[in-house]
């Protein structure tokens, strides 16, 4: 077996050709795996991206109800107030309508007394004119109205 050029050559060419095939071909995996691992990362960016989408989206929906209970309560607050605010109106009007009433109706005693003490002293002054025989003679018809009158006339008005 004899070496010659050419098989040293060929020898050469086949390391130089395959070295460069390895080479270029463990460059290209290197590239390949590089690309796949920036596009797994890419996609697993992407579905974190999405997820906080879903729950920013959930947070703003979970925001809006409780912003729509909170109007809600707020709103009903109100009403409550304002029917708390009226009731207190009706409450005042009716307190100063029962204190009208009780001091007038206390005037109103006040002057019943005076005129049932004026009556009685009336009665007594007639009863000792009065004829206590049933059919008497003698029995004048009086004129009480006018008798009460002529006293209110007479007797100064107290307040």
């Amino acid at each position: 077996m004899e070496i010659t050029f050419e098989t040293i050559i060929s020898f050469i060419g086949l390391f130089v050709s395959g070295s460069a095939g390895a080479f270029f071909t463990w460059r290209y995996q290197k590239k390949k795996a590089k690309a796949e691992a920036e596009s797994a990362e890419i996609g697993a960016a992407k579905e974190m991206q999405g997820l906080y989408k879903q729950m920013l989206n959930d947070a703003n929906e979970y925001l809006e109800d409780a912003r729509n209970k909170v109007e809600g309560l707020r709103q009903e607050r109100d009403f409550y107030k304002q029917d708390r605010d009226e009731l207190r109106e009706k409450v005042e009007k009716l307190t100063k309508m029962f204190y009208e009433l009780k001091t007038e109706s206390e005037k109103e005693r006040s002057q019943l007394r005076v005129d049932i003490s004026r009556l009685q002293s009336l009665l007594k002054g007639i009863m000792s004119m009065t004829c206590v025989v049933p059919d008497c003679k003698l029995r004048k018809v009086m004129d009480l109205a006018a008798l009460g009158d002529q006293n209110r006339k007479s007797r100064p008005r107290q307040a």
